[in-house]
């Protein structure tokens, strides 16, 4: 599981969701969207200390050309580590947040050409991020 440690800088309601904005470092922005509101959910306060998660299987990789997608969780990094397996692979990402891990299959690697040393961008959608006190 991939975790990082930030603070709420923006929440916005509808209906009983919450798209929560977490500021992790000086650079870096990544939202969830939660079945929770600051009705239900007492943690969700502006500059509140609050963890990211995600699993390693929820990371999409692309490589560092500019990409017209939807996918509004995109941390550029540089692969450290590959370890390949017969379908699938571990991809360790060092970024500015900390190192990421990605699980993808091992033909996408090949195919992307992913070294380490490469640059690329780890993507996590919206409803793939869970949020956790401190």
């Amino acid at each position: 599981m991939n975790s990082f440690t930030g603070h709420i800088v923006s929440i916005e309601e509808s209906e009983k969701m919450s798209l929560v904005t977490v500021s992790i470092g000086d650079d870096l922005r990544m939202k969830a969207i939660i079945l929770e509101t600051s009705e239900t959910a007492s943690y969700l306060k502006l500059d509140n200390p609050i963890r990211v998660l995600f699993k390693e299987t929820e990371v999409v990789i692309g490589t560092a050309k500019p990409h017209q997608i939807s996918l509004q969780n995109r941390i550029p990094g540089t692969v450290s580590q590959i370890e390949k397996s017969g379908l699938l692979s571990k991809i360790t990402v060092q970024s500015n947040a900390g190192d990421i891990v990605s699980i993808i299959s091992t033909q996408a690697i090949m195919d992307l050409d992913i070294q380490e040393g490469s640059s690329i961008l780890a993507m996590i959608k919206l409803n793939e991020v869970m949020l956790s006190l401190c």
